[in-house]
Formats: structure tokens, C-alpha cells, sequence
């Protein structure tokens, strides 16, 4: 089978453009962004459709849109995150999945520490003081310290453990929480999400989203870190009850947090956006450009392999696996 006959979905650009010429070498790609009458194109090229390359979260491939393509054998995730597919749709159809795990990790690791310090240390409202010209007048606030504070990580995967890494640069003791223990850890393993935030006073989230974790962290977790408590968030917004989270923000129930994502992006609440003692990013922890030309060439290897007829490279657990015909 020649490679060029098979059509590729893309369904966002990714601004890799060796990647996206490659894939374009390889396969006839169909750039969804760029086509006008999708209707038309749905009708008459999507059941031609055999593999769909992925778009940055958080694009969403649900069951309706999944449906338009009755030819589709994989589809890939840009990114380690792949709550933005139907998992169960993929499963009765047999279609492959595939994401791109690890790519990100220390990016993201990095960001997770810049949030942490950034709000610790009230680097943007320290920035906003002297802009002002408020420096002349005295001198700015004391602000918290890292010293004497311990970390629990919500999810120790990948992009954990490299927060992990970074925290002990730090000397700051680390424990963390998951779905269960890691016998391979090094850290404090906490069964229970409420316990850990009772005995630490930073919550760093690299959790994967979706139903198990939408809105694990809640009142009770917030009260459970204390006033002198912080939240990281840069596994997924769902994960945070952004209402609840709000708030604590402004009752001071914790003193502060630093999110890479939110629960509604790129939509942000109104009401986070007005608070002194939250710090955001538009999600781009993993977004640099190291990080987006390795997952890039992730997604384009796992279409060629597959259609290659050698199997996935990095498919999603829940997925089976199967060959081509």
C-alpha cells in the first residue's frame, strides 16, 4: 500500500512546519481549519478519512465528530492528556488511539515551579509595583518563603516526577497521591487526596483529567491545605472546582494559586481574572518549541507506523491493539 493514497485529518495547525510538511510528503492530508464548506467535505471526503492527526487540547473528538469518518482506524492526540477523545466511541469502533507521552514532562515541570515561585514570591504583583512607581515610596511587602513547606503532587506520572526532581532542588520534602502506590518511589505515598493536603501546604496538580478527577480538589481540599496554602494546577482546569477555588481565593482560605489551565479555556472566569492572589497562563506549559517539535514528530510517527502495518508507538492503554488487515 502507498502511503500517499491514505487520507489524513488535520485538524489544527500545530506551527511545526517541518512536521507538517513531512506529514504532507507522506500522506494527502486534509487541513480542517482551511476548509470552507465542512458539510461538503464531511459528505463527500470523510469517508475517505483513515487517520486523524491530533490538535493541541482542548479540541474535542467526541463521539458526533468521530462519526463522520466510518474509515477511521487512528487517530493521535497532541499531547500526553487525551481526555478530549471518547475513549468508549474509540473502543467500539476499534479505533486506535494514540497520544504523545513524556514529550512534555519537563517543560511542564519547569512551568509548574516558575507558577509555584511566581506566586510564592508575588513576582507579577512585585512587577506591577515598581511599573507603578511605587518602589520610591517604601519598599514592597514581605512575601512568603519556600523554607520549612512540604509538596504533595497529585499525580506522579511523567510530568510528576519531574516536578519531583525540581522540588528537591529546592530541599523541600515531597509526598504525593494517585490512583495507587508506585512501589518504585522514592516518595510518601498518601492513599487519600484529603489527608495529603492536611499535611502539606503546596498542592502541585499534574493529574490527567476526566471523570475520575473532575473536581477532586474541592472546598474540603482547600480547607484542608489552610491559609497559608498554594495550588499549582498544570494538569488539567477540570480537575479544580473553579467556583469553589474562587472562593477560597477570596476568603483566603488558601493564600494563593498559579493555574496553566482552567476549567472552561480559553474562556476564564471573570471572577479569577479579578483576584490579586491568582496567577494564570493560557496553558502553555507545554508549549514551547522543543516540546511541540517532538510531539509533532510523535503524532507523524505513529500514523506512519500504523499504516505501515507495524502497530502504534505510543497507544493509550484503554485501546486495543490491533494491526491492519
Amino acid at each position: 500500500m502507498m502511503l500517499k493514497d491514505v487520507h489524513i485529518l488535520q485538524i489544527g495547525p500545530h506551527g511545526v512546519d517541518r512536521s507538517a510538511v513531512e506529514l504532507e510528503n507522506t500522506f494527502t492530508v486534509h487541513r480542517w481549519w482551511e476548509i470552507e464548506d465542512k458539510a461538503l467535505f464531511l459528505k463527500e471526503i470523510g469517508p475517505l478519512i483513515r487517520g486523524i492527526a491530533g490538535q493541541p487540547y482542548p479540541w474535542k473528538q467526541d463521539s458526533n465528530f468521530l462519526s463522520n469518518f466510518p474509515a477511521l482506524e487512528i487517530t493521535t492526540v497532541f499531547g500526553a492528556g487525551y481526555d478530549s477523545i471518547d475513549i468508549p466511541t474509540a473502543i467500539k469502533r476499534n479505533i486506535m488511539v494514540t497520544n504523545t507521552p513524556g514529550a512534555a514532562a519537563e517543560d511542564t515541570a519547569d512551568v509548574a515551579i516558575g507558577l509555584l515561585l511566581t506566586v510564592i514570591r508575588q513576582f507579577r504583583n512585585a512587577d506591577i509595583f515598581v511599573r507603578d512607581g511605587k518602589w520610591p515610596n517604601g519598599r514592597y511587602p514581605l512575601t512568603a518563603s519556600l523554607r520549612n513547606r512540604k509538596v504533595g503532587i497529585f499525580g506522579l506520572g511523567r510530568i510528576g516526577k519531574a516536578i519531583a526532581k525540581r522540588c528537591a532542588g529546592f530541599d523541600l520534602e515531597v509526598v504525593y497521591h494517585g490512583r495507587k502506590k508506585q512501589t518504585d518511589s522514592q516518595y510518601c505515598y498518601y492513599p487519600s487526596l484529603l489527608k495529603m493536603a492536611e499535611d502539606v501546604s503546596i498542592l502541585i496538580i499534574a493529574a490527567p483529567g476526566g471523570p475520575e478527577t473532575c473536581a477532586a480538589v474541592d472546598t474540603n481540599i482547600l480547607q484542608a491545605l489552610g491559609s497559608d496554602g498554594i495550588i499549582i494546577n498544570v494538569g488539567r482546569g477540570t480537575i479544580v472546582h473553579e467556583q469553589a477555588l474562587i472562593e477560597g481565593l477570596k476568603s483566603q482560605t488558601i493564600m494563593g494559586a498559579g493555574l496553566d489551565v482552567t476549567a472552561n479555556e480559553p474562556n476564564v472566569s471573570p471572577d479569577l481574572l479579578e483576584l490579586s492572589n491568582v496567577f494564570i497562563l493560557p496553558h502553555l506549559a507545554g508549549a514551547s518549541d522543543h516540546t511541540w517539535r517532538v510531539m509533532a514528530d510523535m503524532i507523524n510517527d505513529n500514523l506512519k507506523s500504523w499504516f505501515k502495518g507495524e502497530g502504534p508507538l505510543n497507544p493509550v492503554p484503554e485501546t486495543p491493539f490491533v494491526k491492519e488487515n
